[in-house]
């Protein structure tokens, strides 16, 4: 494929599991690694250097030196405590990690990004080595970059007719089948908020017209006086807020240690951390929500309250 007309780079990227530690003892770290030949522009360094070749391989020989350096992420550094010039221990068993040292060169995003996960770079050759994958050589996908000025839809017409057993798309077309393959699950995902925004509306109401059933006779009387309608309708808005931000709060509160005793669950399950994450405008966002909820809640319970007769309820 690199030396097709058109083509400027064929790269080939490989993701593994490995386990990852610092000092080689038995505490080990899940974490992706990503292997590629070399370096170049598309890997973003923001600290230290970034990888130079892959002379392990050796025209498939794997009898070239090791060059035992890698590239790490800032959440992968924050994970492990290690910096540039730091060792590690990697590999795709703990008995191979044991074995496999090494040197934090540079920080990169570039994987953690694309991946959303934090990652571990390095050598394709090498990370075939600490893997087990000399003989196979498995790619999980190569990256392909055509010439400044190439048609890119005739040089994807001419690598699809010649390499037929490979789909080859473009970037825009895998991320269709992306977004194709996440559409259930994105679909579930937007059911489940729009009825638990549902629910907790029709809760929050519920509980509203409990308080308010059991206050009615103070609204009655407050009503005969003079007390205005809309002056009582913001007397129950203000306990829908109260009850929204108290609500959200809690919310906010029980997610934390749900978030930790999730990942723990997937970590002894699968191996994998961190695979629930949260931002802070999550909490925000949800707090936002259950005070708007309140607020609907109150609205409607507050209608309710000002159509029933005073006198029907003094009576």
């Amino acid at each position: 494929m690199q030396s097709h007309e058109g083509v400027s780079h064929a790269i080939p990227l490989a993701f593994e599991t490995v386990y990852v530690s610092t000092d080689g003892n038995d505490e080990f770290d899940t974490f992706i690694a990503t292997g590629l030949p070399q370096g170049g522009p598309a890997v973003q360094v923001t600290e230290g250097e970034g990888l130079e070749g892959d002379p392990h391989y050796a025209n498939g020989t794997y009898d070239g030196e090791m060059t035992r350096e890698l590239l790490i992420d800032r959440e992968t550094a924050n994970t492990l405590d290690v910096s540039v010039g730091d060792t590690v221990n990697v590999g795709g068993s703990l008995a191979a990690a044991r074995e496999n040292e090494f040197t934090v060169i540079g920080i990169s995003p570039t994987f953690e990004q694309m991946l959303g996960t934090p990652t571990v770079t390095m050598p394709l050759s090498e990370l075939h080595q600490i893997t087990g994958n000399t003989r196979t050589e498995p790619a999980t996908f190569i990256t392909i970059t055509v010439e400044d000025g190439a048609d890119t839809a005739a040089v994807q017409q001419d690598l699809e007719a010649e390499y037929p057993e490979y789909e080859i798309r473009s970037n825009q077309e895998q991320l269709s089948a992306v977004l194709q393959e996440q559409v259930l699950l994105l679909a579930a995902a937007a059911t489940l908020v729009f009825l638990a925004i549902g629910a907790g509306i029709a809760l929050t109401v519920s509980l509203l017209s409990l308080v308010i059933h059991q206050q009615r006779q103070t609204f009655a009387a407050l009503t005969a006086q003079g007390v205005s309608s809309s002056l009582l309708i913001y007397t129950v808005i203000g306990q829908g807020l109260i009850i929204g931000v108290l609500g959200g709060g809690i919310g906010i509160l029980l997610t934390l240690p749900g978030v930790t005793t999730l990942n723990k669950l997937s970590e002894a399950v699968v191996g994998f951390d961190g695979l629930v994450q949260t931002a802070p405008w999550i909490y925000g966002g949800g707090l936002g929500i259950a005070v708007i909820i309140g607020t609907i809640a109150a609205v409607i319970a507050g209608w309710r309250i000002s159509r029933t007769p005073p006198l029907e309820i003094l009576q």
